[in-house]
């Protein structure tokens, strides 16, 4: 349990993607997998790379 998770704002700079495109792709339920904690949204730094290393075989 060494990786920070990432908030929304973190994903957002990390991809270079407005908060809002996050937030419509996780109701379309594309995008990066999220995990909730409590009322919060959070993301792991793994299944981000996953989710990206995915994108470059589409």
């Amino acid at each position: 349990m060494t990786k920070k998770l990432l908030t929304i704002d973190d994903l957002s700079d990390y991809l270079g993607i407005p908060k809002g495109t996050l937030y419509q792709w996780r109701t379309k339920g594309y995008g990066p997998a999220g995990i909730r904690v409590g009322k919060y949204v959070r993301y792991r730094p793994d299944d981000v790379d996953a989710w990206l290393d995915g994108q470059e075989a589409a």
